[in-house]
């Protein structure tokens, strides 16, 4: 038997429950892991509110970190008693332990505990993807990254440092300003004071940016487009503020011929031996330093609802980690 977090319908924090659940063997293709840490996201917020509705009842949760407890027929890669950590769909990671397809579970190196893992996955692999597999991005490029003292955001911060790319990074106070700059970010716009597309002009001298990559969705999405230079491109990758309305396709034409993605890191996932390289990467970055994780909050798993109020709330910094 395994404890689980489930929800019944759609609504706030409150709809969570436990429940006590059979784990059963893993089938060909699976694995059975028993958690140490579970990383917490805002995706997981647009699933029980309903922005993304799934099926009901239904677990959330997208990744976790824990030991390989058994292993299904046809799996190569893992073993029985690996440390591992993942990302992966369908979500059900607010678990003791579960059974799931193994393609997307990693190996995890020695040198990053189960925290670290549990926080990681997710958001450092979509910055692995924003920058190595959405658009052609090189040293010297400048990006404008949104919400950047977030758990992706400051590892955005430290990996564009990496790659010698230019990071405006905007963020909603001082301090997750000052955090943002700490972490890499070349220079920093606190929205509630400034205009962001002003001072992006200003920082630019009047050019624009390269690349914006904007996961707070309806409220920044017509200045991000203002942001760009001629045929930049805009990577929206999230919702936060809610969903982008429809709008007129000539505006990225009048705009300056802009280019605009919407992608999902479970599309860039999907296949086994690209999300072990993906990982591989993130991992490479990690334990050579150039990133570091940092883990904002803990909370033990009972008390998740807390959890889920402080992300919407806006009060946290850096990843956000349930403790098993």
């Amino acid at each position: 038997m395994a404890r689980s977090v489930i929800f019944e319908a759609p609504g706030g924090p409150e709809v969570m429950k436990f429940v006590e659940r059979p784990l059963g063997e893993p089938g060909p293709g699976e694995v059975r892991i028993r958690h140490h840490a579970c990383g917490l996201n805002y995706i997981d917020i647009y699933q029980r509110s309903g922005v993304y509705p799934l099926p009901l009842p239904h677990g959330l949760g997208m990744e976790g970190a824990g030991i390989v407890e058994a292993v299904g027929e046809g799996v190569q890669h893992l073993a029985e008693g690996d440390r591992v950590a993942y990302a992966s769909a369908p979500p059900g990671a607010y678990c003791d332990a579960r059974v799931m397809s193994a393609a997307q579970v990693c190996r995890l190196p020695d040198g990053i505990d189960f925290r670290t893992g549990a926080a990681m996955m997710l958001q450092g692999l979509t910055v692995e993807y924003l920058f190595h597999r959405t658009v052609p991005l090189k040293a010297g490029d400048t990006v404008l990254f949104h919400a950047a003292a977030g758990g992706v955001g400051l590892i955005a911060c430290q990996w564009a440092r990496a790659l010698g790319i230019r990071l405006i990074g905007t963020a909603g106070t001082d301090e997750k300003c000052a955090l943002a700059r700490e972490y890499g970010a070349a220079e920093v716009i606190n929205y509630a004071r400034e205009d962001f597309v002003t001072r992006v002009r200003e920082l630019t001298d009047g050019r624009g940016v390269d690349v914006v990559m904007d996961s707070v969705g309806k409220a920044t999405f017509e200045g991000s487009l203002d942001c760009l230079r001629p045929v930049g491109m805009m990577i929206s990758f999230g919702n936060a503020s809610g969903k982008v309305p429809p709008f007129d396709l000539g505006i990225l034409g009048a705009k300056g011929c802009l280019q605009l993605t919407r992608p999902t890191l479970f599309v860039h996932i999907a296949h086994q031996e690209t999300c072990q390289k993906m990982a591989a990467h993130l991992f490479e970055m990690v334990e050579s330093g150039k990133v570091e994780i940092r883990i904002g909050q803990e909370f033990a798993l009972q008390d998740v609802a807390e959890a889920h109020r402080q992300m919407e709330a806006r009060s946290t910094t850096g990843s956000s980690v349930l403790i098993v």
